[in-house]
């Protein structure tokens, strides 16, 4: 082979390598996003809608439920590819137990206006607590959950607001860590626009922390939430065994999140009900805990009791 022809091809190639990171650049949001095609925002059945105004000025339906006595209420934050149908799927034992529940959908998602990025979902996390606030919840009354992309939302909000805790399932220490491996050969961390920094942002949450991750999760591996948990102050870490990214609908998953709840989200008051409030009936549908680590951080490890 001619040094030309090997020119030629050389430049052929880093052409066509230029233009997929284009490419990819250009179309990153729209795979970071993957809003479901025909998912609705009618609210689930046992759920009132929400209307969330937020500050750019958006309105984005929601779904409600309130609590019962004096359990908390969950403000929930489903991942990138969910929907509130989702949503309802991944809590419904956390409200049949009686806490209140507001599925946040976002932006760009079900028919709601705009288009999701980081800062606008963030802005819709905060949307979602001016909307209890203004009902009479409480921010110690308030737990806020976030799935896989949903942690990103969560932890920015925890960190921002005193609310009483906060749960991650299958979470991530920040975007560029996860889409990195998956495309080696792109500078994922210099081209990523929408970062989602939990790794930085969890150092700032006060309330106490759950973090659930199965170690069987090919795409967002358990030592995201296992770095996490050595960066955080008052968490608990719970390893599922064989679970994988989709541990949030699992029985298991809910179980360890009531237990954990029994403890953090009780001393609430009912909050307002929404205007067409549903019924108040429900809708129904392994552990060795380790002793709290010495540090400040008072951290322990939590493993699923098997059955």
């Amino acid at each position: 082979m001619s040094s030309r022809t090997a020119l030629r091809i050389f430049v052929a190639l880093s052409a066509l390598y230029f233009t997929i990171v284009l490419a990819l650049f250009f179309t990153q949001r729209a795979l970071l996003f993957p809003a479901p095609r025909g998912a609705s925002a009618a609210p689930p059945p046992g759920f009132g809608a929400a209307q969330l105004n937020t500050e750019d000025g958006l309105r984005l339906a929601a779904a409600y439920r309130p609590n019962s006595g004096n359990l908390a209420t969950i403000v929930f934050f489903h991942g990138n590819g969910d929907s509130l149908a989702g949503a309802d799927d991944a809590t419904r034992a956390i409200g049949a137990a009686g806490y209140g529940l507001l599925l946040v959908e976002y932006r760009g998602y079900a028919g709601n206006p705009g288009s999701p990025g980081e800062q606008g979902l963030y802005r819709d996390g905060r949307a979602a607590l001016a909307w209890l606030m203004q009902r009479g919840v409480d921010f110690r009354c308030i737990v806020v959950v976030g799935n896989s992309l949903g942690s990103g939302v969560a932890t920015e909000i925890a960190a921002g607001a005193p609310v009483a805790g906060l749960v991650l399932v299958s979470g991530f220490t920040s975007m560029p860590d996860v889409v990195a491996p998956l495309y080696p050969w792109v500078p994922v961390r210099v081209l990523l626009r929408d970062r989602f920094d939990n790794r930085a942002k969890i150092r700032r949450v006060e309330a106490p922390i759950l973090l659930l991750h199965g170690t069987a999760d090919h795409l967002i591996p358990a030592r995201h939430s296992t770095t996490l948990a050595g960066v955080a102050r008052n968490v608990r870490l719970g390893l599922v065994p064989e679970a994988g990214h989709a541990l949030v609908y699992s029985a298991r998953s809910q179980t360890m999140i009531l237990r954990w709840l029994a403890g953090v989200g009780r001393a609430c008051r009912a909050g307002n009900q929404v205007s067409g409030e549903p019924p108040k009936a429900a809708d129904s549908h392994s552990g060795v805990i380790a002793s709290p680590s010495a540090s400040v951080r008072r951290n322990s490890i939590i493993r699923p009791k098997s059955g």
